[in-house]
């Protein structure tokens, strides 16, 4: 993967390093009853306080921001080793972002970024978590497995270096 100082930019936003103005919107994100409902609930109290010393700069973590105002929509998380060793992909946007094409702009640029260091990319999500499935979809990402793990049914998703399509956009 890139070094964490390197940005993603696409037609409407930019991922780069998580900066400690970031953390009031990307606490939010960890304790949004909405954004977590697929994600295990909302963060305990110790565990955010945690995060926020380990977030900023953190490499593989990239805070998303509108290009036109600022705003940080979300968090895009490229983890090099993640499970099965493979890389992997996650992605948390605040819900008043929900619906506008971000999240699918973000997630396509990580995987794009990722899958020119390494030949495959999984992400996993809830069963349940229809958007999310579609998005991972819309990205070139093919249902690879299904389990039972946090006691909920997820589904992990997988796409290789040659059948990648870029995805972004509305």
């Amino acid at each position: 993967m890139a070094p964490a100082s390197v940005q993603l930019r696409t037609e409407r936003l930019v991922l780069r390093p998580v900066r400690s103005r970031d953390l009031p919107a990307v606490t939010r994100l960890w304790t949004d009853p909405e954004v977590r409902r697929h994600l295990g609930g909302p963060v305990i109290d110790s565990v955010v306080r945690i995060r926020q010393r380990r977030i900023v700069g953190a490499p593989g973590f990239h805070a998303v921001e509108r290009t036109s105002d600022g705003v940080v929509l979300g968090l895009v998380t490229v983890e090099r080793s993640g499970r099965g060793g493979e890389a992997e992909v996650s992605y948390q946007f605040l819900p008043e972002h929900w619906g506008r094409g971000y999240a699918r702009e973000a997630v396509a640029a990580a995987v794009e970024r990722a899958l020119a260091d390494t030949p495959t990319v999984v992400a996993v999500t809830q069963e349940a978590n229809t958007p999310s499935r579609r998005l991972l979809e819309a990205v070139g990402m093919t249902h690879a497995d299904s389990y039972v793990e946090w006691e909920a049914h997820q589904v992990l998703y997988r796409v290789r270096r040659g059948a990648f399509r870029t995805g972004r956009g509305s």
